[in-house]
């Protein structure tokens, strides 16, 4: 149990931040899910119109420190390769 106000704070500020992180996490699993599901269902025109919020959601993750950088990075990299060869099968 924390002893010092400033201990205090911390907790709060702690469980603040996990409540944002989990919104982010969830968001940028939901998202992925979806275009996951599109590429799999072989719809090229709706997977690149979900495109934008994937990003959005992958780069507010790796900004706040949910995901590291090459994380994110490699994650935007494979969907837009998966997308970018659904026409060619």
């Amino acid at each position: 149990m924390a002893i010092t106000s400033s201990a205090k704070k911390a907790i709060g500020v702690a469980k603040r931040r996990g409540v944002f992180n989990a919104r982010r996490k969830k968001e940028l699993k939901d998202s992925l899910k979806a275009v996951t599901t599109l590429i799999e269902s072989g719809s090229k025109k709706e997977a690149e119109a979900m495109l934008p919020r994937v990003y959005k959601a992958i780069d507010k993750a790796a900004k706040r420190g949910v995901l590291k950088a090459n994380t994110a990075s490699r994650t935007k990299s494979r969907i837009t390769k998966r997308i970018a060869g659904l026409g060619k099968k």
